[in-house]
């Protein structure tokens, strides 16, 4: 692609974290029974009138405070007219000029380098419904309608073209989705269908200031999808520009299985939509104190919190960034080390012993079952619990991974596990010792070794120690007497 430039603008959808609907009092429960969260607004029933959910006007401007918009006072609404089978009133309700927050931008870094991504609005309309094509495996001769997504509160956010590369793309919506996660203003869920991302992409020979011919790409479940999408777009888009071909501004679909994009429909412009003024909607103005109150809602933010875990707590800037990256696991982090405070345990190598423990065992253990930390059967209480112990001299590290498989298991904690299994760790000079001269007397080879200068034989000798103590001989302790004794 060394002639050619990629142009990719991004809407995102983020569906609002409220309990109701947005212009109506029906719940917002996902895996409800179809058409079960609906009333007479939703469906669309002749002579029904919108009501406005406060709370989404207020997640819309928080959104919009964090990530350095202009906040638009002015408030309304328009009608997008469109047909589609699953918006029975034919028209969608939704806000055109203007938008409640105009000009923001959210920096990324991308192969070690920021990039500033400018977004040109985020406005506030309602979802559409759901059509169903299929039951399991069975393609249906006809389609199923549930209305309970409809009128759920959207948020649409609207990148200008500043993104260069499929990397910078999945570098946006990754950092999107940490902040508005932090915000508590979408749960940004895309396997229920809660963050939705269409996907803008050209291409224009370089240098040149013109855009080349943007084709949209629908269907995106996935943030890895959104980056293999526009990497395959722009592969086709090349092929056909260098073939003397002329792309045609169109909506694709992206086929993730079999790693392609297909044709859908002819694009339509902003005319076809035909908006005007919802007159169901009084358009009123937004007072400064409600902007303010909003803004003193806002959270310490990824970026800030992760400076802070650097600086305060002496944290890698790698295991800064992983605990940061989500509000759940940098507050799972935060209250373990809170318990470990009150334990007067809390030093640098607590701090980096936790976070060890967070982002490789309790890590790897919650992604093969698929759940968040929040489901986690280990507590934060007894995950410090466990690091105290280990802290203590009461367990070594290696007895600990045994107890975290049980605390795991049966969401108990490490002390009760401790007694129920006998696995105190063994600290008695005297016992280790004796368990320490057995060991070198099974090891005349490994012995001789080490008298020779090879040191890494003194692995051998220490690996049966702890055989013979069934793991529980304190490591510090047994190197310290094998080297007394092996360096007589």
């Amino acid at each position: 692609m060394d002639d050619y430039e990629v142009v990719v603008g991004l809407e995102v959808h983020m569906q609002i974290n409220t309990k109701a609907k947005v212009f109506c009092e029906c719940s917002t429960q996902f895996g409800a029974a179809p058409n079960m969260n609906t009333c007479v607004i939703c469906t669309s029933q002749p002579g029904a009138i919108p009501i406005l959910n406060k709370r989404a006007v207020e997640a819309i401007v928080k959104t919009g405070l964090a990530l350095n918009f202009t906040i638009n006072k002015q408030c309304m609404f328009s009608r997008k007219q469109y047909f589609y089978p699953d918006v029975p009133k034919n028209y969608q309700i939704t806000q055109a000029e203007p938008p409640l927050c105009s000009k923001g931008k959210l920096t990324v870094i991308v192969d070690g380098k920021e990039k500033v991504i400018n977004i040109t609005r985020i406005h506030l309309e309602e979802d559409a419904g759901k059509l169903i094509h299929e039951v399991g495996n069975r393609k249906l001769d006809y389609s199923l309608l549930d209305l309970n997504r409809a009128s759920v509160g959207l948020m649409e956010l609207v990148t200008e073209p500043d993104i260069n590369s499929p990397e910078e793309a999945l570098g946006f919506l990754t950092e999107l989705k940490s902040i508005v996660e932090y915000l508590d203003t979408s749960k940004c869920s895309m396997e229920e269908g809660k963050m939705r991302c269409d996907v803008n992409v050209s291409i224009r020979p370089r240098g040149q200031r013109e855009l080349g011919t943007r084709v949209e790409i629908k269907n995106m479940n996935s943030m890895a999808g959104v980056r293999d999408a526009i990497a395959y777009e722009v592969k086709r888009q090349k092929a056909v520009v260098e073939s003397g071909g002329d792309i045609v501004q169109e909506t694709r679909l992206w086929q993730a299985q079999e790693g392609i994009t297909k044709s859908m429909r002819s694009k339509e412009s902003a005319m076809d939509y035909r908006y005007f003024p919802e007159p169901d909607l009084v358009p009123f103005d937004l007072p400064d104190a409600f902007i303010e109150n909003v803004r003193k809602q806002i959270p310490e933010l990824p970026k800030i919190r992760k400076a802070r875990f650097i600086r305060d707590y002496g944290l890698s800037e790698y295991d800064a960034d992983y605990l940061t990256s989500m509000k759940m696991i940098a507050d799972y982090y935060e209250k373990a080390l809170n318990i470990l405070k009150d334990k007067s345990a809390d030093n640098l190598s607590t701090r980096k012993l936790l976070a060890n423990w967070i982002s490789t065992e309790l890590s790897a253990r919650l992604n093969t079952a698929k759940i968040s930390i929040m489901e986690s059967p280990v507590t934060s209480q007894n995950l410090a619990e466990l690091i105290f112990l280990i802290f203590n001299g009461t367990i070594s590290g290696k007895i600990a991974k045994t107890i975290f498989e049980e605390m795991y298991e049966k969401s108990a904690n490490p002390e009760s596990i401790i007694k129920e299994k006998g696995l105190t760790q063994i600290s008695d000079e005297l016992v280790i010792i004796k368990i320490c001269e057995e060991a070198i007397a099974e090891s005349q080879k490994a012995v001789l070794e080490f008298k020779s200068g090879k040191e890494r034989a003194l692995g051998a000798i220490i690996g049966l120690v702890m055989k013979k103590s069934k793991g529980q001989a304190n490591p510090q302790i047994v190197n310290k007497i094998l080297l007394e004794k092996l360096k007589k």
